[in-house]
């Protein structure tokens, strides 16, 4: 494990994000809503990838529906149950995963939120910019594999049923394109 994580995120065993890909838009109505995120503006497939501290794809959870948020797809993927007690989620401000993780033993590590305090102390501040740092690796893997222009058309309707083998290899293949993490601070 990286110094920086034993040092301040040691029992940190995976960093997480959510990314979203583009698809045709369904002619069924309920289907239609069902695939439109609000954050693109458009129809997509939306996933979540996992990568370990030391820079290692470890998770790749199935496509879901663009309208699903963060946190439902983070319940429904299977990674909770893949995680054992004391171990910590590293995420973004948009995984707020309390409730998820209730009861498991299992921690989340997200920036601090603002709330009503009006603005962050200087432990906060730092806080963020460290936790941003070390989910920056995790975000090069996702540029990793839209690099391969895959995924630069709305996927057409009639690729759903084998849509998430080529997710799921498009992913695996980034393994081969040298090291994601170059140095660890």
């Amino acid at each position: 494990m990286p110094q920086v994580f034993k040092t301040l995120y040691p029992t940190t065993r995976v960093i997480i994000d959510c990314t979203e890909i583009p698809t045709e838009r369904p002619s069924s109505l309920a289907l239609n809503s069902k695939c439109y995120s609000t954050y693109k503006s458009t129809h997509t497939f939306k996933s979540l990838v996992g990568i370990a501290p030391h820079g290692a794809l470890i998770f790749i959870s199935s496509l879901y529906t663009g309208s699903m948020s963060d946190v439902e797809i983070t319940k429904l993927c299977g990674l909770v149950e893949l995680l054992e007690e004391g171990d910590s989620i590293m995420a973004d401000k948009g995984f707020v995963l309390n409730n998820v993780l209730s009861g498991t033993g299992i921690t989340v590590n997200t920036p601090p939120f603002l709330m009503n305090k009006g603005q962050f102390t200087k432990k906060e501040v730092e806080e963020t910019q460290t936790i941003a740092l070390l989910m920056i690796h995790v975000e090069r893997h996702i540029r990793r594999v839209k690099e391969f222009h895959l995924f630069d058309r709305p996927i057409p309707l009639s690729m759903v049923g084998s849509i998430n083998q080529i997710w799921t290899v498009a992913n695996i293949l980034t393994l081969f394109r040298g090291p994601l993490v170059k140095q660890w601070q």
